[in-house]
């Protein structure tokens, strides 16, 4: 192989070597550009989790409220069905008091 074949070879292979390396990296671009796609929908996720703690965080609250509030409904309910009885027996006895206040009004009555 003469001096000039040998270089020819060697320029062949050093310019598929460039064209490789070339190729190589347009590969890392597409792959970095690839990274920086998934660390923005990673932090797109992050976001959307906060949100959604955020929005679990006010429902809780509400939900306590509701059931402090349930709890006070429930006390109100019990007083009012107690003070419910009392008031039909008052309203039992008045009428006992009242049929025996007529009889009497009607025996005086009778009398007069």
């Amino acid at each position: 192989m003469s001096n000039e074949e040998f270089q020819k070879v060697v320029l062949e292979k050093l310019t598929n070597l460039e064209q490789g390396f070339k190729s190589l990296e347009g590969r890392q671009e597409s792959l970095e550009e690839g990274q920086k796609g998934l660390e923005e929908g990673f932090k797109s996720l992050e976001r959307r989790q906060e949100s959604l703690e955020e929005g679990q965080q006010s429902l809780l609250k509400s939900l306590n409220a509701v059931v402090e509030q349930t709890a006070n409904l429930t006390e109100f309910k019990e007083e009012v069905t107690g003070d419910l009885k009392s008031i039909k027996e008052s309203i039992n006895k008045i009428i006992i008091v009242t049929a025996g206040n007529w009889s009497d009004l009607a025996k005086i009555k009778s009398i007069i």
